[in-house]
């Protein structure tokens, strides 16, 4: 038994007329009678009695035609369940991301990607750069929005969303707010709050290699903090100033005043995701937060 066959039997029981129900199946008479003969061949049983004027469904054919009317339907269900996954459309997928993520990004492509895929389940984790490279690597996550470490590791591929210069964040009322852009020698002295050496280096040492500029001394330390909304918060309560990705502007959060700096460092946040296991929801999610920062090619 043939899953044609069942969609064959299906037509003539719904049309009771060979000719009519081989025209809405695009197939000639001939063959359309051939598989409703072999059909019942195959079961043992009759399912449609014929005379020259009607076709009409028998006991058994009565009984069978909503078993098969399911059958085919689940077929057909079944069909765009792999083609909308195949899509992208279906499936889950756990996307970490780095707290600054949340300032521009995130809000601008959520809401397509609810729009667009709203049958793909997104669990999100927020979580520091080298967090979401480990948790690539074990297979707890299938994509990263995060600062790249340098090198990059092996077996770890990342497309180039969007690119910012970090800007001082600092209380309000501070002696350098009146100045419009600031430089190495004018932090010089200042306490930090920063983000620790031992959650991402790489962030750790941009920032420290800026503040010592020429020979300088490092930046004094007066708090740690791992999130930027952490790190801002601190700021506006008078701990100390910060170097904080320009995105964080956007926050206009109470209490902190931001100033661009001269020859400011680049901060490069990427989508990330393991070389091997490619899900098509994936490459469909990551062209939408390309679109969200602008961003084009690989």
């Amino acid at each position: 038994m043939e899953l044609r066959q069942l969609r064959y039997f299906v037509a003539v029981a719904e049309e009771l007329h060979f000719g009519r129900a081989a025209g809405r199946l695009g197939i000639a008479q001939p063959a359309l009678s051939q598989q409703i003969r072999k059909l019942e061949t195959d079961l043992g049983v009759e399912l449609l009695t014929r005379n020259r004027r009607r076709v009409a469904l028998s006991p058994a054919g009565a009984a069978f035609l909503p078993e098969a009317r399911e059958t085919v339907a689940r077929a057909a269900r079944a069909a765009r369940v792999a083609r909308r996954t195949a899509a992208g459309e279906l499936g889950r997928l756990a996307l970490g991301f780095v707290g600054s993520a949340t300032d521009e990004l995130l809000p601008r492509a959520m809401p397509v990607l609810r729009t667009r895929y709203p049958d793909l389940e997104i669990t999100l984790r927020e979580s520091t750069s080298a967090e979401q490279v480990a948790a690539l690597a074990r297979g707890e996550l299938d994509l990263g929005l995060l600062r790249p470490p340098s090198p990059l590791p092996a077996g770890l591929r990342t497309r180039l969303l969007t690119r910012e210069p970090l800007v001082a964040a600092l209380p309000v009322g501070h002696r350098l707010t009146r100045l419009p852009r600031l430089t190495a020698a004018d932090l010089r002295g200042e306490p930090f709050v920063r983000f620790p050496r031992a959650k991402g280096a790489w962030m750790y040492d941009l920032i420290t290699d800026y503040c010592r500029g020429d020979g300088g001394p490092p930046p004094e330390v007066a708090q740690e903090a791992v999130m930027m909304q952490t790190i801002t918060a601190l700021v506006a309560a008078g701990t100390g100033v910060a170097l904080v990705p320009a995105s964080q502007r956007t926050l206009a959060r109470p209490g902190v005043a931001f100033r661009r700096l001269a020859a400011a460092p680049l901060l490069d946040l990427v989508a990330a995701w393991p070389e091997s296991g490619a899900g098509p929801a994936r490459g469909a999610v990551v062209e939408v937060l390309a679109t969200a920062c602008g961003s084009r090619g690989a």
